[in-house]
């Protein structure tokens, strides 16, 4: 008979998607804790008996990733390395049937609202009064702060809705709670994230909040940086740009995902929205907050897409000149209302007309970024990577936007602020030396 020396669990989470996924992740981790069970992220040792596959279920890449994933882990269990293998998060709440009859070995599947079902598993019970209680999976210096759950909005290529749901706020009290705790911590900046930023509090105050909730996380003492993810431009809640320029602390930075500029695509995308009135917003918030970032995303090869839809896109890219884009192709998703639609652009062409479009916005990144040699700027320093430290302005945010590189003897820590001098460009990123006494 084969015995077993009883020892402690321990788990290891691993975060597949986004930084809602992320923030999901850290605040399970919390709750492990809580109950005095071990837990790390994204553990590279073999010294954890249980692992949490937290899946991301938006495109066909990440799906894949997800999929692979999760087999990894079955394996790994039927090598006898792991006990149990549990998951979570998008892929699984879309797709847990077809999940549970095609892969077996995995112990339980969980959708994304079902976190006190999870914790049960290990005989641990959900703590309401946490609020904030999160092991980080970000380095110490910074960390995203979920606002709301969920979207209201009716994109016909997203499937967001349908994993996460309608739009909740959280109160503005517990951000402010959880802020505070993370600056506790050591946390410097925060990010803001949501489906949807600038719906905030419709659900809860029956009136859009983000700026009263900026005003209030502005004033936590100790938190140096706040900076806005994923505001909708439908409606756009202009009040908030006065609260940027009232408080230092708030990044002259929105990231706000446009998807098109063709009429044509943005009806058939179901954005309430118009090229024209993109560009007076645009035009609108620059004059309100000058020299403010504006980074967008954007999608190519949407069905019915023409290569007319792709050269006004251009055009509008080279008139608004964007601080920051990133490109995606259209995946076509079951359940969105586009999956009607045929998806009549081939993959490699899709490829091709995103490239198209992003050497549109290298050059002008380019141009951007050779308009900063010679001045000085505040950074914050992220990281040391073969003997120069990495650093980002206001203006960048983490892994998706510009990198400072500093070549100094001097020695600095994640999370130092210094300012420094610009003496390099690059196409996305910049050199700098630090500033005496900086």
């Amino acid at each position: 008979m084969k015995t077993k020396t009883l020892k402690k669990d321990k788990v290891n989470i691993i975060t597949l998607g986004c930084s809602k996924n992320m923030v999901d992740s850290e605040v399970l981790s919390g709750q492990l804790m809580a109950n005095e069970i071990d837990v790390v992220h994204e553990s590279a040792k073999r010294d954890h008996n249980i692992v949490v596959v937290n899946t991301c279920g938006f495109i066909d890449k990440a799906k894949e990733e997800s999929i692979n994933t999760i087999l990894e882990q079955v394996e790994l269990k039927q090598r006898g390395k792991l006990d149990k293998v549990y998951v979570t998060g998008c892929l699984s709440e879309r797709y847990r049937g077809d999940l549970e009859s095609e892969i077996g070995g995995v112990d339980a599947w969980f959708g994304t609202m079902e976190l006190p079902l999870l914790l049960k598993k290990f005989d641990a019970d959900y703590k309401a009064e946490l609020i904030g209680e999160r092991l980080l999976s970000t380095p110490s210096h910074y960390a995203y702060l979920k606002i709301a759950e969920g979207c209201n909005r009716t994109c016909s290529f997203c499937a967001i809705p349908l994993m996460r749901g309608g739009h909740v706020s959280k109160p503005i009290e517990d951000l402010v709670t959880e802020a505070q705790k993370l600056v506790k911590s050591g946390v410097k900046e925060i990010m803001l994230i949501a489906q949807e930023l600038t719906y905030y509090g419709l659900d809860l105050y029956k009136q859009r909040r983000l700026g009263d909730l900026m005003r209030a996380l502005a004033g936590v003492e100790g938190l140096q940086w706040i900076r806005l993810h994923y505001a909708y431009p439908t409606k756009f809640p202009m009040e908030i740009l006065d609260v940027m320029n009232e408080f230092p602390n708030i990044c002259k930075y929105i990231d706000m995902p446009l998807q098109h500029a063709s009429n044509a695509m943005l009806k058939a995308m179901k954005r309430q929205i118009t090229r024209e009135e993109i560009e007076q917003l645009v035009h609108d918030i620059r004059a309100k907050v000058p020299g403010i970032c504006l980074r967008t995303t954007l999608i190519a090869g949407f069905p019915g897409e023409t290569e007319e839809d792709v050269e006004e896109l251009k055009g509008f890219l080279e008139r608004m000149r964007f601080d920051r884009v990133g490109v995606f192709t259209y995946s076509h998703e079951e359940g969105t209302s586009a999956y009607e639609l045929e998806d009549n652009i081939p993959a490699e062409e899709k490829e091709s007309r995103a490239q198209e479009i992003m050497e549109v916005q290298q050059e002008i990144s380019l141009e951007k970024n050779q308009e900063k040699v010679g001045k000085i700027f505040k950074v914050i320093v992220d990281k040391k990577e073969a003997g120069r430290y990495l650093a980002r302005t206001e203006f960048d945010s983490v892994e998706v936007d510009n990198e400072v590189i500093i070549d100094t003897t001097k020695r600095l820590k994640p999370g130092d602020f210094v300012e420094v001098r610009i003496t390099k460009a690059f196409d996305y990123d910049l050199e700098g030396e630090l500033v005496a006494n900086s």
